[in-house]
């Protein structure tokens, strides 16, 4: 934390510095300035600096940018998503059209936040948007529906996805227990939060590493599949669009399905304050990470209609499972353990941009003062990671994920398609605003409308009440937007966590207030 007096305090020999003060770097971590006219990125800024507010420094390169897109993109989707797909449209054929529209439209919308992330270049990707765009108060109901929702029932969901899986492989003639399920959900969490409070470089290895692991296990997949389609097996796509649903509303919720498999390709947007020379690593991290990805949720669909059958595939819980002890045989267990590799490499990326989203919101005063303290030396949003680590702990134990998937699709694509707006909006109010990287406007007005079909066919075509859920908890939000933003009105309660008791080298060291 940062005293009024740029003194560091310490408490147990941790140090803190509140993002919303003037703070200063630790010693031996401040990086070299970069000069746009030597050759150095324009968007490079500067790190941490004195008497200036305190940035993440810039340590994810290129491969790291990839291994997180895909590593947050390939979870647990393509694994349990499929059975759901096939339900929902009715064919094989259009169950393979819904996966590839739903990579198309991942990448539109992903070279859309490109722009958007070269134009700002601070964490936050929609909040930081939005606030340009449309002010505080959009910003705020982004990062209010993010940090106590959408973030978190996402890690909840991959984290249970996760256990379900590793548990598994240790019962043969029944369901994992439920208890148990949850216990090693919770442990995954404990973990993957350390690894991202410990270091951004051990967060970013462990995104490298299990993406390099989960794309060997993919390829085994597709490679097996691939063969027995050689083989003659065939007949599962002989007539593809046999039973296609007629239904604009469930051809709708085929793409939340299918979208739920390829969510995170906004992530890399959250940390762009620290991607090296984003201006030209964000779109290629796109372009590369994205078609990577759909290629291979192609292939695997492929492989498993070469084994199973669509009746077969919607009646297994597991299709991946199910694959894997026809095919594999004695080596059937490499199954399970491929999917809890991928679901950890997409649960370490998804709080990896979560922590990014509570920092920057709470840098504005948006949040609690806390969450946009970083630790002074490793340089890592430790309470905002922990704070989204405690509600996805709380949604595990709840019991009730499996509802918040369309939940959390619905609700995203209200926000992704404001993004969208916000980029179109800043074309006309913005239009001389330095833009390093720029996409044709019909990109973002394509993804606009598209958002704006998903979030209105559903409604009109098979209503739920997740989603009138969803819509009173973004109005909701104006109940604490009002007097705790508007009008800065700030409890006494609120302010506690923001204090450290007093210490040696800073007497009487106080934070930054909670809501400012």
């Amino acid at each position: 934390m940062c005293t009024g007096n740029n003194v560091p305090s310490s408490k147990d020999g941790v140090l803190w510095a509140a993002g919303g003060d003037d703070c200063g770097t630790a010693p031996d971590e401040t990086d070299t300035l970069s000069d746009p006219g030597a050759g150095g990125d324009k968007l490079e800024g500067t790190d941490s600096a004195q008497d200036d507010t305190l940035h993440l420094q810039r340590r994810v390169g290129l491969f790291s940018g990839v291994a997180l897109i895909v590593g947050t993109m390939i979870g647990s989707g393509i694994f349990v998503s499929p059975s759901g797909l096939l339900i929902r449209t009715g064919s094989v054929g259009m169950s393979f059209v819904i996966w590839i529209a739903c990579g198309v439209l991942s990448l539109l919308g992903a070279l859309a936040y490109a722009e958007l992330g070269t134009m700002n270049t601070s964490s936050g990707a929609e909040y930081a948007y939005f606030m340009d765009a449309f002010g505080p108060l959009p910003a705020f109901l982004f990062s209010w529906v993010s940090t106590l929702v959408l973030k978190p029932s996402q890690m909840a969901i991959i984290c249970l996805s996760f256990a379900k899986y590793a548990v598994e492989a240790f019962v043969t003639e029944c369901e994992p227990p439920e208890t148990v399920v949850k216990l090693v959900s919770v442990l995954a969490i404990l973990v993957i939060m350390y690894i991202n409070c410990y270091s951004v470089n051990l967060a970013t290895g462990v995104m490298n590493v299990f993406t390099a692991a989960k794309l060997v296990a993919i390829l085994i997949v597709i490679v097996g599949g691939l063969w027995k389609f050689l083989e003659g097996n065939t007949q599962n796509i002989e007539q593809p669009f046999q039973g296609t649903t007629s239904s604009f509303g469930n051809v709708a919720t085929a793409f939340y399905t299918g979208l739920w498999a390829y969510d995170g390709w906004n992530n890399l947007n959250y940390v762009t304050e620290e991607i090296k020379n984003p201006s030209k690593n964000l779109p290629r991290a796109i372009i590369i990470g994205i078609p990577l990805v759909t290629v291979c949720y192609v292939l695997i669909n492929i492989s498993y209609l070469a084994v199973m059958s669509p009746a077969e595939m919607v009646e297994s819980e597991a299709v991946a499972v199910t694959f894997g002890n026809r095919i594999l045989g004695v080596m059937a267990w490499l199954i399970p353990l491929s999917v809890t590799i991928s679901t950890f490499g997409s649960a370490n990326g998804t709080l990896f941009a979560a922590g990014r989203l509570c920092f920057a919101a709470s840098r504005e005063g948006h949040l609690m003062g806390i969450l946009s303290f970083v630790h002074i030396r490793r340089m890592t949003p430790a309470p905002g990671l922990i704070f989204h680590s405690i509600i996805a702990i709380a949604m595990v134990l709840s019991g009730t994920i499996d509802s918040l998937i369309d939940f959390f699709s619905f609700t995203a694509w209200i926000f992704y398609g404001g993004a969208m707006l916000a980029l179109i909006v800043m074309r006309f109010t913005r239009p001389n605003f330095p833009r390093p990287y720029k996409v044709p406007i019909i990109i973002p007005v394509l993804v606009l409308v598209i958002s704006t079909y998903l979030i209105i066919a559903p409604i009109i075509d098979t209503p739920q009440v997740e989603y009138l859920y969803a819509c009173l908890f973004i109005v909701a939000g104006l109940v604490f937007y009002v007097p705790f933003v508007h009008y800065q009105y700030n409890p006494s309660l609120m302010e506690w966590p923001n204090v450290l008791p007093p210490t040696a080298s800073s007497p009487g060291a106080r934070g930054s207030s909670s809501l400012r």
